[in-house]
């Protein structure tokens, strides 16, 4: 059984002001790189090569890269205490690929909170467990007003190890039929 996330890993010019805020609010900024989860972490025994065959076939047709904005701090305390940075711009594009991902063999490892549709793109920037702590966040982010924009080009499919280490397994490159090891 192996531990996995799809995610997007957005490359940024200014990436050092997500992670100051990161390494302040976020237990895992030393573990994974800033990032976008289309497919949230999930347990399997799918095989790479299945995984691969499933992510060529969701991904037929989408051959650009498409742009992407975040600005904006939103905190949620819905499934936790969380900050994210906002996507404004490319949020239907994310939404989509999301959609096509949690199908067939990854249906099975939607969240339950997911299948109400209540999947809203962002990346995560903060995760606090203390309520007082939480607070003082997002009173110290609510005035973050540093844009982020780039192109996304691809999805890369993440195995989380024992320490939740990020180890990066393949990556997709959208107007490519194979991934890159």
């Amino acid at each position: 059984m192996v531990k996995r996330c799809i995610m997007i890993f957005p490359k940024f010019n200014n990436m050092k002001a997500i992670d100051a805020i990161r390494e302040k609010y976020d237990p895992l900024a030393k573990n994974v790189a800033p990032h976008i989860t289309l497919v949230f972490p999930f347990i399997s025994d799918i095989t790479s090569e299945d995984l691969k065959n499933h992510i060529c076939k969701c991904l037929s047709g989408v051959n650009n890269a498409f742009p992407i904005m975040l600005k904006g701090v939103v905190s949620t305390t819905y499934t936790g205490n969380y900050l994210f940075l906002n996507i404004l711009k490319g949020k239907e594009e994310i939404i989509e690929l999301h959609k096509r991902l949690y199908c067939e063999i990854l249906e099975e490892f939607m969240p339950p909170w997911l299948r109400k549709g209540n999947y809203f793109p962002h990346m995560t920037i903060g995760n606090i467990e203390d309520s007082e702590l939480f607070k003082s966040a997002v009173e110290e982010t609510k005035d973050f007003c540093e844009s982020f924009q780039t192109m996304v080009d691809g999805i890369s499919v993440e195995i989380i190890d024992e320490n939740e280490d990020s180890i990066i397994e393949f990556h997709f490159n959208f107007n490519s039929e194979r991934g890159h090891l």
